[in-house]
C-alpha cells in the first residue's frame, strides 16, 4: 500500500497566528487516491529541523508532501532544507527563473534579486511550473520516495495538487485505488456507550472504523478502500446498515448534516414554525436556530415564562428553551408543543467551558427525539 505524510511548514502557523487548511485538503485528496496518510506535523522556519522531518517521514513513508517556505525571504528555507535531507545542493534553474519573470511581468513588475531564490532547487529534482504564484514546486526522487514541495498559499497549492501531482503520482505509485469515507452522526448517547454496542465493527480492517467524540455529538467513521467507487459504497452500505440497526434514532444523520439542520427540517416538513429562548448560552442556540431570544440570565421559572411569551408573540407552532447553569455544570430545557409543555434537567461532567455547545446539541436531540416519536 502507498503511503503518505504530510509536513507544513510555517512559524505563523506554530504562532496561531493563520489555520493551516492545507493539510485537510491534501488529505482528503490522498484518501480519494487510496494512500495511506500515516501522520501530519508541522515545523517552523528551521532549515535543520525540516531536513530533519522530511527525513524520518522518508523512512517511514514512499511519499512526503511539504507545504509553504517556497518565498523569496531568508525565512523560506523549504529548498535548502530539502536539499539537505536527500544529501544535494541547490541549483539554479533557468527555466523556472523564466516562469518567475513572466509571473511578476504579467503585473507590470520586474523581479527583485531575492526573487530569483525562488527558481533555486534540489540538483536533479523536478522543476513543476505554477501559473497562478511567484514559487516553482519541485519533486525530488528516490528509489522509493517521492519528496513534493507544494506553496503554502492555498489556492496556489490547490491548483498544482490538482494540476501536476495528482496525475503524477497516479503514474508513479501506479494508483488504482480509492478510499471513500462516510460519517454517521449520532446524539443521546455518549461515545462509551456507542462503542459497547458497536466495539466488534471497529475491529474491521477493511472497511475500517472508529469513532470521534465531540461535544453533545459522536461520529463514526467507515472507511473503506476498494478499486471502485461503487465497490467502495457497497462495502460501507453494509457496515452503515449495521450501525443503524443498532443504534436506531440516536443516529440523525450522515457526512454534511449537522444536527440544527436536520431539526429544523423535521419542523419545516411538518409545516410548523419554531421559536426559541435561551440563556447563557452566548449566543450558541441563536446561531443555529433563527428567532431565538438571549438573555444574559433566568431561573428556570421566569425561563419558561419568557419562552411562552416568545411563541405567543411570534404565533409559533412549538418553542425550545435552554438555561446552563455554571455553578453545578447544569441545563433545564422547556418545550412548548401542541401537546403541551415538556421540561428536562440535565447535568454536565466536562469543563465549563464546553457547557452551553453540550446543553444546545442536546437541546436540538431532545426536540429532534420528541418529534420524530409524535405521530
Amino acid at each position: 500500500m502507498t503511503s503518505a505524510e504530510i509536513i507544513t511548514i510555517g512559524t505563523e502557523i506554530l504562532l496561531g497566528e493563520i489555520v493551516d487548511t492545507n493539510t485537510r485538503y491534501i488529505a482528503q485528496h490522498l484518501r480519494g487516491l487510496g494512500v495511506d496518510l500515516y501522520r501530519t506535523i508541522t515545523i517552523g522556519d528551521n532549515e535543520e529541523r525540516i531536513a530533519g522531518a522530511i527525513r524520518e517521514s522518508m523512512q517511514r513513508a514512499d511519499i512526503v508532501i511539504t507545504t509553504g517556505g517556497l518565498g523569496p525571504t531568508i525565512d523560506d528555507p523549504t529548498r535548502e532544507a530539502v536539499a539537505k535531507a536527500v544529501g544535494v545542493e541547490t541549483e539554479l534553474r533557468e527555466d523556472l527563473w523564466q516562469q518567475v519573470v513572466a509571473t511578476i511581468a504579467r503585473y507590470g513588475r520586474t523581479p527583485s534579486e531575492n526573487q530569483k531564490r525562488q527558481a533555486y532547487v534540489p540538483k536533479g529534482s523536478l522543476g513543476i511550473a505554477n501559473p497562478v504564484g511567484t514559487a516553482p514546486c519541485f519533486i525530488v526522487e528516490t528509489e522509493r520516495n517521492a519528496v513534493i514541495s507544494l506553496p503554502g498559499v492555498p489556492n496556489e497549492m490547490e491548483y498544482i495538487l490538482h494540476e501536476s501531482i495528482i496525475p503524477y503520482l497516479q503514474k508513479r505509485f501506479n494508483l488504482d485505488e480509492i478510499i471513500k469515507v462516510r460519517i454517521i452522526h449520532c446524539s443521546g448517547l455518549g461515545e462509551g456507550m456507542i462503542d459497547e454496542k458497536i466495539d466488534d465493527l471497529e475491529k474491521l480492517s477493511n472497511p475500517t472504523v472508529g469513532l470521534a467524540a465531540h461535544t453533545g455529538v459522536v461520529d463514526i467513521r467507515i472507511a473503506a478502500k476498494a478499486k471502485s467507487e461503487n465497490e467502495a459504497n457497497a462495502m460501507i452500505a453494509e457496515v452503515e446498515a449495521q450501525v443503524r440497526e443498532r443504534l436506531g434514532s440516536v443516529v440523525f444523520g450522515v457526512d454534511e448534516d449537522s444536527l440544527e439542520d436536520v431539526v429544523l427540517g423535521m419542523v419545516a416538513k411538518r409545516g410548523w414554525t419554531l421559536t426559541a429562548v435561551e440563556a447563557r448560552l452566548d449566543g450558541m442556540l441563536a446561531r443555529k436556530i433563527p428567532h431565538t431570544l438571549s438573555f444574559p440570565t433566568l431561573t428556570v421559572d421566569s425561563l419558561t415564562l419568557a419562552l411562552r411569551s416568545a411563541q405567543a408573540e411570534s404565533k409559533s407552532d412549538i418553542a425550545l428553551g435552554v438555561i446552563v447553569h455554571t455553578e453545578d455544570r447544569s441545563a433545564d430545557m422547556v418545550m412548548i408543543l401542541p401537546t403541551g409543555e415538556k421540561t428536562h434537567h440535565i447535568t454536565f461532567g466536562g469543563p465549563p467551558r464546553s457547557l452551553p455547545r453540550w446543553a444546545t446539541n442536546l437541546a436540538l436531540n431532545w426536540l429532534r427525539t420528541t418529534i420524530e416519536e409524535m405521530k
